[in-house]
C-alpha cells in the first residue's frame, strides 16, 4: 500500500450519456458512396497498387489511426476496407476505441469539451464506463483489449454495431488492437477502472501487433490521420462553425511499403 494519499474516484458523479449530447451522431456518418468530386493525388494510384499487390501475395495491410476518422464520420469507409479484405489488422489508441464503443452503443459520440470541462463533468459518463467492465472480463479471459470490445459489441448486438470498426474486425476474424497510455483516456479515472487489467489487455494487443509487424515484409502499413486543417479552412470553420461538408474531411496518409523501404505521404 502506498504511503501517499490518492484521488478518491468514488467522489465522481457519473451521468448518463443522454444528458451529454454528441458532436457526432450516427445519422451524420458519411454514407458509403463515391465522393461528389474525384480524389486526385499523384501518388494515390501507387498506394492502391501496393495494397493490391500485398493482398495478392497474402501479405498484411495494417491500418493504424487515432480517433479523428471516427469523429469525422468515416467509419463506413474503413469498415468496407476490412470487409473486403484490404485491411488485415486495425490498430488504434484508447480514444479510438472509446468513440467506436459509444457510437455502436448509443449512436453518438464525442462531447463538447468547452462545455463540460468547466462543469467538472468531462468524460464522466455511465455507459462509457462499461468499457472498464469489458476490460476486466477480457483480462480474465486472457484476451486483447481490441478483440474483447469487438466481441462484446457483436455478441451483445449493440444497436449501431454496423458502425463499429472493432465489431467489423471481430466478424472478419482480423486483429483489432488498442494501444493505450494509462491516464490518457476518460475511462481511466472512473471508479471501475482496473489498471492491472488495462495494462494486461493492452500489452496483449502489443504482442498481437508485434506479431503482425513480423510478417510485414511485402505488406503495407497505413498511418491514417485527419487532424490536419488545410490552408483557409480554419477561417471558414470559424465563420461557419456548424456547417459541415465533404470538403471538411482532410485525410492524411503515411504509407510504408516494406518491400521497397519507401514511404508515401498523401494529404
Amino acid at each position: 500500500m502506498s504511503r501517499y494519499p490518492q484521488f478518491d474516484r468514488q467522489r465522481l458523479d457519473l451521468k448518463p450519456l443522454a444528458e451529454r449530447g454528441h458532436d457526432l451522431v450516427s445519422s451524420a456518418c458519411w454514407p458509403l458512396e463515391p465522393p461528389r468530386e474525384p480524389f486526385d493525388h499523384p501518388e494515390f494510384s501507387e498506394l492502391i497498387a501496393r495494397i493490391i499487390v500485398a493482398r495478392k501475395a497474402a501479405r498484411p495491410v495494417i491500418l493504424m489511426m487515432g480517433a479523428h476518422p471516427i469523429k469525422l464520420g468515416l467509419s463506413r469507409f474503413l469498415i468496407d476496407l476490412i470487409e473486403h479484405g484490404f485491411v488485415t489488422h486495425f490498430a488504434t489508441n484508447g480514444a479510438g476505441l472509446i468513440h467506436d464503443f459509444e457510437l455502436a452503443l448509443v449512436g453518438g459520440t464525442s462531447e463538447d469539451v468547452a462545455k463540460w470541462i468547466p462543469l467538472g463533468q468531462f468524460g464522466l459518463w455511465q455507459e462509457t464506463g462499461g468499457l472498464n467492465d469489458v476490460i476486466r472480463d477480457a483480462a480474465e479471459r486472457r484476451e486483447g483489449l481490441g478483440e474483447a470490445v469487438g466481441r462484446i459489441i457483436e455478441d451483445q448486438r449493440f444497436p449501431h454495431r454496423d458502425l463499429s470498426l472493432a465489431a467489423a474486425c471481430w466478424r472478419a476474424g482480423i486483429p483489432c488492437t488498442c494501444h493505450v497510455s494509462i491516464g490518457s483516456d476518460i475511462i481511466h479515472s472512473l471508479p471501475n477502472c482496473d489498471g492491472a487489467a488495462l495494462g494486461q489487455t493492452s500489452f496483449t494487443d502489443f504482442l498481437i501487433f508485434t506479431h503482425t509487424i513480423e510478417q510485414l515484409e511485402g505488406g503495407v502499413y497505413l498511418n491514417v490521420g485527419s487532424a490536419v486543417i488545410r490552408h483557409g479552412e480554419q477561417e471558414d470553420r470559424q465563420a461557419h462553425p456548424t456547417e459541415r461538408s465533404r470538403h471538411d474531411v482532410p485525410p492524411g496518409f503515411s504509407v510504408l511499403d516494406s518491400s521497397r523501404g519507401r514511404k508515401l505521404s498523401i494529404h
